[in-house]
């Protein structure tokens, strides 16, 4: 079957199909009949009631959805009142095409047992459903399209001005990045001193959070950045927790972080481009354990329908990412050589999170040149794992004075002003056209024994899991006036590859066994073999 097009979905009321809101009567024989919606969309079911006391804590909500034999079980939230009517609503991302049925279920009597059935048909173009562990190392979407993870870095971007988040947007939309790490609450660290608009939970006049009570408000803004991020086929790798907080959400006690965090579930688990990150520099965070994260870790994965990718970044004490909760590893790390025994060790993927950012900002941490943060993304990628970009650049016009900076894209978003993100965009349409088509495999595991070099990085990609079919050398600061190549069975061609320049030049002739060739004595250059067929 053919896919859609976004005008088709439109005429199929739109990208995510909201059900026709259902006022809640003693009785619920009738079956509600929706729109369609296609596969790895939103489809999210409207229902209208009033419950005493507060809802949050009061109303259980959740739907079974089944498709043939099959039944997946989500939990419905509260979003506020309407009309003077409480609001519900039980979201559900459709994983396959066909007639999906669903059964509410709930302790309030005006919502249990409300029915309902709408078909899920071919996914929109362009829309590859939620990633996936692939190979064991590495990402693909649900359809097996690869995926690979270059991401950048707005912690704070949500809690800006309008102007400055729409701006932010426009910056994504041009930039090579497919996955955007950023947090859910505000923050409050050196250059991050404004006060949100609006806050996750009710707050007194004095400043008391009533952590028993989200704000529909502040969620359903940050799930429009979501549904913005998804339009451009960029991952939210939603950070749920961190330590940089002045408002007490830190801090909170164990019940209010459990409930807050099946809020979330609930809301944004339909969303395909989801990525739960359970917190930043976890360690840092005084008021929780690591048991307390390991506890919410099962939460997330025991409520979350749709098992998007977990995992947890830290700041010195690594959290032990063996744990079969744990589906990647998120680094705060420039440690490139521990990379193959982490890959080993934890046979999971393997994302450098974090790894220092370009700019000019005083600190040891903020100033990178371009050329180095590109570095850092070759290291990365040619040892079999993932580089997150981040840029700290401060206007040297401007005085020092916190509260006035000018935009910090690491944090607020804005425009980015550095060089290396051409230069990313350069290795990732390298790294997507080199392995795309095959497997990629790390060359300390995946070549020869006399074929490893033994001092230059390496990663091979497998035509059909047997077959060679590129290998990508990578000479760091290294500038030898030739090497001596082992090459697997086969004939290659060669192409000497310039990281900085962004500029590939292919060499005479082809090649085949021990190859030795001239190199351009540069540092930070390239070679690429690839096989000819």
């Amino acid at each position: 079957m053919r896919n859609l097009t976004r005008r088709d979905a439109l005429k199929l009321a739109s990208v995510g199909a909201v059900a026709a809101l259902q006022p809640a009567t003693a009785a619920h024989a009738a079956v509600q009949r929706h729109e369609a919606v296609p596969v790895w969309e939103v489809f999210e079911v409207a229902l209208e009631a009033n419950a005493a006391g507060n809802p949050f804590t009061t109303v259980h909500l959740s739907a079974s959805f089944s498709l043939g034999h099959r039944t997946v079980e989500v939990d419905g939230f509260y979003d506020g009142s309407s009309n003077g009517m409480g609001l519900y609503k039980i979201r559900f991302m459709p994983d396959a095409m066909g007639a999906w049925e669903y059964k509410v279920n709930s302790n309030l009597s005006a919502l249990d047992g409300q029915q309902g059935s709408f078909t899920a048909l071919p996914p929109l173009k362009n829309a590859h459903g939620p990633v996936r562990v692939r190979n064991t190392h590495h990402f693909a979407y649900a359809d097996g399209t690869p995926f690979f993870p270059f991401g950048t870095t707005c912690y704070a971007w949500v809690h800006q001005s309008e102007a400055l988040q729409q701006q932010t947007l426009e910056t994504l939309r041009a930039a090579p990045f497919n996955k955007l790490r950023m947090c859910v609450f505000p923050k409050d660290y050196e250059y991050n001193k404004n006060e949100p608009d609006l806050y996750p939970f009710e707050r007194s006049a004095s400043g008391v959070n009533d952590y028993t009570r989200p704000n529909p408000a502040f969620f359903a803004h940050l799930e429009e950045r979501i549904s913005d991020l998804r339009a451009m086929g960029i991952e939210a790798d939603l950070i749920l927790f961190h330590p940089y907080d002045r408002w007490g959400y830190a801090a909170m006690p164990p019940e209010a972080d459990d409930l807050y965090v099946r809020y979330l579930l609930a809301r944004f688990s339909a969303y395909r481009n989801i990525w739960w990150s359970l917190a930043n520099e976890f360690d840092l965070m005084k008021a929780k354990s690591t048991a307390d994260f390991d506890r919410i870790f099962h939460i997330v994965e025991q409520q979350d329908a749709c098992a998007h990718l977990r995992s947890i970044h830290y700041s010195i004490t690594m959290y032990d990412y063996s744990r079969p909760w744990v589906t990647h590893a998120s680094l705060q790390s420039t440690d490139f050589a521990a990379a193959p025994s982490y890959l080993t060790d934890w046979k999971k993927p393997v994302c450098y999170d974090e790894v220092m950012y370009e700019g000019n900002m005083e600190r040891r941490w903020g100033n990178l040149s371009g050329d180095e943060m590109t570095r850092r993304f070759w290291l990365g990628v040619i040892n079999g794992c993932y580089v997150t970009h981040g840029e700290t650049y401060l206007d040297p016009e401007q005085p020092f004075d916190e509260k006035l900076s000018p935009p910090i894209y690491w944090s607020h978003g804005g425009p980015l002003r550095g060089s290396s993100p051409k230069q990313i965009a350069f290795l990732r349409k390298l790294l997507e056209e080199t392995a795309a088509p095959s497997e990629q495999k790390n060359a300390r595991t995946g070549l020869a024994a006399d074929t490893k070099p033994y001092y230059l990085n390496a990663t091979a990609c497998e035509a059909d899991g047997k077959t060679v079919h590129t290998i990508l050398y990578y000479f760091d600061f290294h500038q030898p006036v030739w090497y001596e190549f082992v090459l697997p069975k086969g004939s290659f061609m060669a192409e000497w590859i310039d990281p900085l320049a962004m500029t590939i030049s292919a060499q005479p002739g082809k090649y085949s066994g021990k190859t030795r060739l001239r190199l351009p004595e540069k540092p930070y250059q390239a070679l690429r073999f690839r096989a000819i067929t």
